[in-house]
């Protein structure tokens, strides 16, 4: 089973925040440029908040706000479900799946130490398995 510290070993602990008080186009400047459909919110080196696409649709596009004039801290989510480095891919795809959510901040103790997406787990869950078959194959065929 993959544990989170070996998704970040490969994919890297690259992080991508705005402060609260940063406009919601500033967001979306940053996660068009880095390709990424969320950004975590930090206010003096502490997790605060995330914002994601679906954040930008729901309480920014469809309620009729102005990109440039709303700040994030109006429509981030505040309450962040994050995960530890020694979670397993496959416990942290449970929980994406129970809280219907597609990015984990992760945390060493108190520490963020990196993001991953469903995207990412998905990629590791199939490895996996593609690992598992093909080791069955080289047994059957021995």
């Amino acid at each position: 089973m993959t544990l989170v510290r070996q998704l970040l070993g490969t994919k890297g602990h690259e992080i991508h925040f705005v402060r609260p008080d940063d406009r919601v186009l500033d967001a979306l400047k940053i996660m068009n440029d880095k390709d990424i459909g969320a950004v975590l919110v930090k206010e003096d080196d502490r997790l605060v908040g995330i914002f994601t696409e679906r954040h930008y649709a729901r309480k920014v596009f469809l309620k009729g706000k102005s990109s440039p004039k709303t700040p994030v801290r109006e429509v981030m989510e505040a309450r962040c479900i994050c995960v530890g480095c020694e979670q397993t891919a496959e416990a942290c795809m449970a929980l994406m799946t129970e809280k219907r959510i597609r990015h984990l901040p992760v945390m060493r103790g108190e520490r963020l130490v990196g993001i991953i997406s469903i995207g990412d787990l998905l990629k590791s869950i199939i490895a996996d398995r593609e690992f598992t078959i093909d080791q069955l194959e080289h047994f059957i065929h021995q």
